[in-house]
């Protein structure tokens, strides 16, 4: 690969669904935050430039973090919103390395990401000279779609319909134009949720790559007992 490669994670949020004090990066998974857990994955994803860390104003926690001490990463300070933050990421990005730059975009809350599906992403989006790409599962379980009063509307085909994940893999220059075309263009929130929603909405094409390992996002209390079961014992990568 001639392009650097730079990583984005967003962690100025305050997770109020986890029903902690603490915003849910900083929640302790072990002996460590679930960010430290996620920076240490992300540290050996191979040819990483760099990695900027987008935090809230006022952070007083990011010092505990002892993966932030490694000169490789970098932080900067996020926004009131996921696009925000991600926003100012890769401005940090655009400052160090050119447009042609690619960033994987990962969530604080994906402590569980694993090397070798990164590694898969990096390589099927090289490879096929797509824009970018995103890790995903296909979906499984049958779907229901629910009125106002939570009764089934309908049941809804599940045929070719994936869940996305993160990281998520874009050009710097490409990935900025089109989150702030986005914020430009007063798209509700809703529909710009994730780095390929708002290169879709540019007219692009992302390419889905399955995910092999698990890659739980950690949003509710059971989340977090899952991903300390897991974290203790890790599946075999091979």
């Amino acid at each position: 690969m001639i392009e650097p490669l730079w990583i984005v994670v967003p962690a100025a949020g305050s997770g109020v669904r986890m029903g902690s004090p603490l915003p849910k990066q900083y929640v302790t998974i072990g002996e460590h935050s679930m960010l430290q857990h996620t920076l240490t994955r992300l540290l050996m994803v191979e040819d990483v430039d760099g990695i900027v860390v987008s935090l809230s104003e006022g952070d007083d926690r990011w010092p505990s973090v002892a993966a932030g001490r490694e000169p490789r990463v970098h932080t900067t300070i996020g926004g009131t919103t996921r696009a925000d933050s991600v926003l100012a990421g890769l401005r940090f990005v655009l400052d160090q390395a050119p447009a042609s730059a690619w960033v994987l975009v990962h969530d604080a809350a994906r402590p569980l990401v694993s090397i070798s599906d990164i590694k898969r992403l990096t390589d099927a989006v090289y490879n096929s000279g797509a824009v970018g790409g995103l890790l995903a599962t296909p979906v499984h379980d049958t779907l229901k779609r629910a009125d106002s009063l939570c009764c089934v509307e309908l049941t809804v085909s599940r045929q070719n319909l994936w869940q996305a994940q993160t990281p998520q893999l874009f050009r710097a220059g490409e990935l900025f134009e089109a989150l702030h075309s986005a914020g430009r263009s007063g798209k509700p929130a809703e529909s710009i949720t994730d780095e390929s929603s708002a290169m879709e909405s540019m007219g692009h094409e992302p390419l889905l790559v399955e995910a092999l390992q698990p890659n739980l996002k950690v949003t509710r209390p059971a989340d977090l007992a899952l991903a300390t079961l897991l974290l203790a014992n890790p599946l075999s990568e091979s």
